[in-house]
């Protein structure tokens, strides 16, 4: 193809690109490309853009076109994006479309393939830089959860646990009846003696003591008795 179909390409061109086209020289020219990115909602910087630049050799399309990617004059720079350091990756992500196209015109498919080869990488760096905060955040989750956690259960922590909660149900029931005492025998004041009854005076061993006193008082009183009638 000589330089009438090197013109040829260039105005089908300037019909697909008319804002984004611009003229070196003859020979030469370049495309802005817009990257389509993936934004924050309050995110309202403009998406990057590159240049291609293509400069056609004189054999152009038998042999491949000489290529560079720059970016506009004063860009601002992109977080995710760095085209001094990632020119030459770039631009070997277009040999396999160059290899596949020699021969026919390939400026347009060469444009194609740099924007998606762009917005991949982009992609790839915002997934790796979400994929580390998720980490992070995962991480203070776990950390987070285990204050709730507390110590693995056992069968032997349980048997412990048991044994210590029962000792100290039995030591509160102790206490609880103790204070239940103390407060009953606080409202009764101080106790009066009881008299003691029959049966009471028998099973602690009085009953008889009182039964003999009681009979011999009876029997000194028949005595004096009969003294009595004796005399008179």
């Amino acid at each position: 193809m000589g330089r009438d179909e090197q013109k040829e390409e260039r105005e089908v061109l300037d019909s697909i690109f008319p804002d984004e086209i611009q003229d070196v020289n003859d020979a030469e020219y370049r495309v802005a490309i817009a990257l389509d990115v993936k934004k924050e909602d309050e995110d309202e910087s403009p998406d990057p853009v590159i240049l291609l630049n293509i400069r056609y050799p004189e054999a152009y399309p038998d042999e491949a076109p000489r290529l560079d990617i720059t970016q506009p004059p004063n860009a601002a720079r992109y977080e995710h994006l760095d085209v001094q350091e990632d020119k030459v990756r770039l631009l070997e992500a277009l040999q396999p479309t160059i290899e596949e196209s020699m021969g026919m015109a390939m400026v347009f498919t060469l444009v194609s393939a740099l924007k998606d080869a762009a917005e991949l990488l982009i992609s790839e760096r915002q997934q790796a830089i979400q994929a580390l905060k998720d980490i992070e955040s995962a991480k203070a989750e776990e950390e987070e959860n285990r204050k709730f956690e507390g110590e693995k259960v056992t069968r032997e922590s349980f048997l412990a646990w048991r044994e210590k909660f029962r000792q100290e149900m039995a030591e509160e029931a102790a206490r609880r009846q103790a204070e239940l005492e103390a407060e009953e025998k606080k409202k009764r004041g101080p106790k009066e003696e009881k008299k003691l009854s029959g049966k009471q005076l028998w099973q602690q061993g009085l009953a008889g003591n009182t039964i003999d006193e009681e009979q011999d008082e009876g029997d000194d009183a028949l005595e004096g008795m009969q003294k009595l009638k004796v005399e008179s």
